[in-house]
């Protein structure tokens, strides 16, 4: 498919939605994708990516940031509290805030460093026991923790579970960001991106639909 149909039926999504052009964010899931396509999408002029891990972020994106300028980084894997000071290094904005330990360990961080990357809290909307996210009805006090830690919580994140329709999913999680003031919205990825933006996604996670499939075994 690639970027450039994406970013058009994205802008198409934001008109179709009453949304002023540019007020969503693509997010390029680069995991476990080879550096040659990665490289392709950045002269392509892209330049907001997407890593699930802290190891292979690192791996790849220092070298990449020192050819192409102005590139910004997004976690949003789960992230282990031993992982959090090479990810607040690396990373300018982290999707995957979703227990009390990790936004402690981020805020003592934070402290210490003086500065802090974008913050997302995932909520589990569809309360899926194998799924990390903080449910539903303990969102409104854990953002209320986070901002009690000085931490900067831009918004929420959801991954809706796959056999159901994201659409409520994704109008919870814009529901819970607006009752706590909260305008990120980090929702929506290659399958379903186009719905989440008529719910106000800010944030939509993008991969193999402008890198082509993964290879797990390479």
């Amino acid at each position: 498919m690639g970027l450039a149909e994406i970013v058009t039926r994205i802008r198409a999504a934001e008109a179709g939605a009453g949304r002023a052009e540019g007020s969503v964010t693509l997010i390029a899931v680069s995991k476990v994708q080879p550096l040659d396509r990665v490289v392709t999408v950045l002269e392509e002029g892209h330049r907001v990516f997407g890593e699930n891990y802290v190891q292979e972020a690192a791996a790849k994106w220092p070298s990449l940031r020192e050819r192409f300028a102005g590139v910004e980084l997004h976690m949003i894997g789960p992230l282990q509290t031993n992982k959090a000071k090479a990810a607040v290094e690396l990373f300018d904005a982290i999707h995957t805030v979703d227990r009390p330990s990790l936004a402690q360990k981020l805020a003592r961080l934070a402290e210490a460093r003086g500065e802090c990357p974008e913050l997302f809290i995932q909520v589990n909307t569809g309360e899926e026991p194998q799924k990390a996210g903080i449910l539903p009805a303990d969102t409104d006090a854990f953002v209320a923790d986070c901002r009690g830690l000085g931490l900067p919580i831009r918004g929420l994140m959801c991954i809706p579970p796959e056999a159901e329709d994201p659409g409520p999913h994704f109008a919870m999680l814009a529901r819970m960001a607006e009752r706590n003031g909260l305008t990120g919205l980090s929702m929506g990825m290659s399958a379903d991106f186009e719905t989440a933006i008529a719910h106000g996604a800010t944030h939509v996670r993008v991969g193999s639909a402008i890198f082509g499939a993964r290879d797990y075994s390479a």
